[in-house]
């Protein structure tokens, strides 16, 4: 998908630019992080992210294909304009016993889609938890998993236990995270050209 850059947008990652050097990390990644720094104004997670370019073009021609994108939530979903999301909060109206209601979303999507999907997860650690704990019991396989999750609760200690899941994954070492930032980083495997 091709999109018009306003000029607003062109300065903003002019001025990006004159505050981090991008321009050495590989293509996708470079594109992630940029748009994730613009929607956040915080050029930390130059730093902060992690990212796997392999993993990075794996997630973004599985989405090209027509891979399902399964999302934690709504503001999430509503934060991609250009794809349908399939919302795993929505597919589990209550909690399941011992889970939260994030988490039983995460579970029943995983049902629906538990192989070849890229899934988001920026609202709940515990939506994170759950599909870490599917995938290793071998429910799920995802092509790309996007956790940036926020909280100060468990959200960091979960992304860190994702990337020591062995799943291809993007994700941060910090506490911070979010829908928008999460909806970012999609965004940019949707749409991956630099901007000027």
């Amino acid at each position: 998908m091709v999109r018009a850059v306003h000029p607003i947008e062109a300065e903003s990652y002019r001025i990006l630019r004159s505050h981090v050097d991008t321009s050495r990390l590989p293509p996708i990644t470079r594109a992630v992080t940029e748009r994730v720094i613009h929607a956040s104004a915080d050029i930390s997670y130059a730093t902060d992210l992690c990212c796997d370019e392999d993993a990075l073009r794996a997630g973004q021609q599985a989405l090209a294909m027509g891979a399902p994108l399964v999302v934690d939530v709504r503001m999430l979903a509503a934060g991609i304009s250009s794809r349908e999301s399939v919302i795993a909060l929505d597919l589990a109206p209550t909690p399941m016993p011992g889970l939260t209601r994030s988490a039983a979303g995460i579970r029943v999507a995983a049902s629906h889609h538990g192989h070849g999907a890229v899934w988001a997860i920026g609202n709940a650690p515990t939506a994170l938890r759950e599909l870490i704990r599917l995938a290793a019991q071998g429910s799920l396989r995802p092509v790309l998993v996007i956790g940036l999750p926020v909280g100060f609760v468990d959200a960091a200690a979960a992304k860190e236990a994702l990337r020591g899941s062995g799943l291809p994954t993007l994700s941060n070492r910090s506490a911070k995270g979010g829908t928008a930032v999460t909806a970012a980083a999609v965004n940019a495997l949707l749409c991956p050209q630099l901007v000027p």
